[in-house]
């Protein structure tokens, strides 16, 4: 059984933003570091630091916080793994999903890269969904 790091990622960040931490730890992968590099020019990460510790290269993510994220109604940051192991999902350009009207985004990994809806469709390239965030 394989082990599926973008899920482990996806976790992570959710887990770190439910309990209201401010950072989460994560073990540096290149898909990891292109993740992080989206989240981070999307402004869902706020600060992102490497270290290495034990022959093992770490990223420790600041995440942003919300001014209204107080009381009963607190709004989380919701991630969604799509496409596993087990079962790929895949997209023409034509036909990526639009998440919340353009709210929020879809991360693909294509053939130049992991990158965002917009930059597929603009550049008109498909790939495989690797996950929402909104």
């Amino acid at each position: 059984m394989g082990k599926d790091t973008i899920a482990d990622i996806i976790t992570y960040i959710r887990n770190t933003d439910m309990d209201r931490k401010g950072t989460v730890r994560i073990t540096s992968t290149n898909i990891a570091e292109n993740i992080i590099k989206i989240l981070l020019r999307e402004g869902f990460i706020e600060n992102v630091r490497k270290h290495r510790e034990a022959n093992k290269n770490f990223v420790e993510l600041t995440l942003r916080h919300r001014r209204n994220r107080g009381g009963p109604y607190r709004m989380n940051l919701n991630l969604k793994r799509v496409s596993g192991p087990g079962l790929r999902i895949y997209s023409n350009y034509q036909k990526i999903p639009r998440i919340l009207g353009g709210m929020g985004i879809v991360i693909l990994s294509t053939s130049r890269g992991i990158m965002t809806d917009r930059e597929a469709r603009l550049e008109k390239i498909g790939g495989e969904i690797l996950c929402y965030i909104w």
